[in-house]
């Protein structure tokens, strides 16, 4: 039983040397930026919370999540459990805040109460004709260029030093579900997609994805959902015009089914637009999946490991996640300093 359910995921934070640099690139991947009255660079998509993702000076870095509790007394449950103040929060949108660490070092910031505004309506998609039913009749398709139309941030993934710890400690809290866990190996799972919690009500196939990777701990992508595949496809073109460094895209997972086109920020750090994702609800259960299942794509280009002359095949790929994750837990001490 967790300490309080979650209903989405917040906000992510970073660090940078140049807001003005990070405001053009936020504006050209779709987001409306803002200045706060503590000197942070804000911004936000068009659902009417108070923003997305949160900028402040500094040297390049990922300083943490914000998670959306339900309400205020659950806010508090949370701060009793954890004997830790729940405060106003100075952000955009007010309300309450509980700031916790997870395993790892991340700063978690869990919010309540906050003022929404009314959300922006960026147009329904357009009707579609296909092979079999033609809606759109004596009527054309005419896309104005531009940036995508970001709704909302969708999830966030992070890079964890030991899964195991990790999940349970954002279960334990949170109330997560998993939806697919990711075996490098059979028995030995490296990563799970989690979902929120919040009964019959579908969500997000997940909000948060811990990944044990050999490259080591930290920040791995923040997704933002756009509004739709053309809007995604314009996006990337606006994207690409501007010079802005690609990651991967575009294509289709198979786990979540997203549709998806990752970007770097000028200091590194990878934002994905995103389209067309599954959704689930708490009778749906979990299932395990594979690092195939990970990184291959429904259609569009290999996962970036996979596309260069030397690459490794999926399987070798899975060989070397899993020696990681055993040799950590090998040598992984407990509290008082013995082996675990």
């Amino acid at each position: 039983m967790s300490i309080i359910k979650i209903e989405d995921i917040a906000f992510v934070r970073f660090s940078a040397p140049n807001l003005t640099e990070m405001r053009l690139f936020l504006t050209q991947f779709g987001l409306s930026c803002f200045d706060g009255l503590d000197g942070r660079l804000y911004a936000k998509g068009r659902d009417g919370s108070p923003f997305a993702h949160v900028t402040e000076h500094g040297d390049p870095a990922f300083l943490g999540l914000g998670l959306r509790a339900e309400s205020i007394s659950d806010l508090q449950l949370l701060a009793e459990a954890e004997s830790v103040a729940m405060e106003d929060a100075t952000t955009p949108g007010g309300g309450k805040v509980v700031r916790l660490t997870d395993p790892d070092g991340v700063l978690v910031e869990v919010v309540a109460g906050q003022t929404f505004e009314p959300p922006e309506q960026p147009g329904t998609d357009m009707l579609r004709n296909d092979a079999a039913l033609k809606p759109r009749q004596r009527s054309s398709v005419r896309l104005a260029a531009g940036p995508a139309h970001v709704i909302r941030l969708g999830h966030c993934v992070l890079n964890v030093g030991e899964f195991r710890t990790s999940e349970h400690w954002y279960k334990d809290r949170f109330g997560f579900i998993t939806s697919d866990e990711i075996e490098a190996r059979p028995g030995t799972s490296m990563g799970a997609f989690m979902r929120c919690d919040r009964g019959d009500i579908p969500t997000d196939h997940h909000t948060l994805f811990l990944a044990q990777l050999p490259s080591g701990k930290g920040f791995n992508h923040a997704a933002f959902e756009v509004a739709s595949f053309d809007d995604l496809m314009l996006g990337h073109n606006h994207l690409k015009s501007a010079n802005r460094t690609p990651a991967w895209g575009v294509g289709r997972h198979i786990l979540g089914s997203q549709i998806f086109d990752y970007w770097k920020d000028p200091w590194g750090h990878e934002l994905e637009h995103w389209t067309d994702g599954d959704l689930f609800n708490a009778d749906d259960g979990s299932n395990k999946a594979t690092v195939q299942d990970l990184l291959a794509v429904q259609w569009g280009p290999p996962h970036p490991i996979f596309a260069g002359k030397f690459a490794p095949s999926p399987k070798v790929a899975g060989f070397i996640m899993a020696l990681s994750v055993r040799f950590k837990r090998l040598f992984r001490r407990s509290p008082q300093g013995a082996p675990a």
